[in-house]
């Protein structure tokens, strides 16, 4: 059977996952924002928490770890090369490696550009792919440690999976990230029909996230610096792809 998954509201607008096996009864979390709501959550689901997943350093995605590990005795999985600058780690990964939630294999993916030691994990047979702040619904994380030719090939190989892949970010950045798509594409039918359903989801307090990979391809910007229609709307018809995934963004920052 595929993992169970919960999405767990945290701070003011970032998510942390839980995923579960029933055959094994062994759950994971997906960064620690906050303990608070990953107990409350485990609680309700009288799930034991066996792992914690670490995406990146910022300390919105881990200044709960410690805490939750010293309450569940979690095992704490991240990235070797950022392990200087997370809390201590049980097992340190790099992509490519696997990793077991239970009796599922999951996939570390290396996702440079956010951060430079930035992963997200895959579980195929699940079909879930937790992107926190690289690939994020409608948009992607900012540049802050990476280049914008790091970002980029990191979404191409996120764009790479299969599209059905339910992709899950760290943040409830939706509404906003569509109002921007909607500047480069305000034409796009898929985008006008998300962005209704999402103003709809978000008006009752719903999350917007996860979401199927195949929306993202055809509504995300950041997926879609390569096609013509979006290089003629920035002004960089004759660009290369990298060119223009940078002005999207530069044009992101500013908006």
């Amino acid at each position: 059977m595929p993992l169970q998954l919960v999405t767990v509201p945290c701070l003011a607008d970032n998510y942390a996952y839980l995923i579960h096996d029933t055959d094994t009864g062994h759950t994971a979390v997906i960064d620690v924002p906050e303990p608070g709501p990953v107990l409350a959550a485990l609680e309700a689901h009288q799930w034991r928490l066996t792992d914690i997943l670490i995406t990146h350093h910022h300390d919105d995605h881990i200044q709960g770890v410690d805490s939750l590990r010293a309450r569940t005795g979690a095992r704490v999985t991240g990235a070797a090369a950022d392990a200087h600058r997370l809390p201590r780690l049980d097992l340190a990964l790099a992509d490519g490696d696997s990793l077991s939630v239970g009796s599922e294999q999951g996939k570390v993916l290396d996702v440079p550009g956010h951060t430079l030691g930035h992963i997200a994990f895959h579980f195929p047979q699940s079909r879930l792919c937790f992107t926190a702040d690289s690939l994020m619904a409608a948009g992607c994380g900012r540049l802050f440690e990476g280049s914008a030719r790091q970002m980029h090939a990191s979404l191409q190989k996120l764009a790479a999976l299969p599209p059905d892949t339910l992709i899950c970010p760290g943040h409830e950045y939706t509404a906003a990230n569509l109002r921007f798509a909607a500047t480069l594409e305000p034409g796009n039918p898929r985008l006008i029909s998300r962005s209704a359903e999402v103003a709809e989801r978000r008006a009752k307090g719903i999350p917007t996230v996860p979401v199927p990979l195949a929306e993202e391809l055809a509504t995300n910007p950041f997926l879609r610096a390569h096609l013509p229609a979006l290089k003629t709307a920035v002004g960089l018809p004759d660009a290369d792809d990298v060119t223009v995934f940078a002005e999207i963004r530069a044009r992101k920052d500013r908006f």
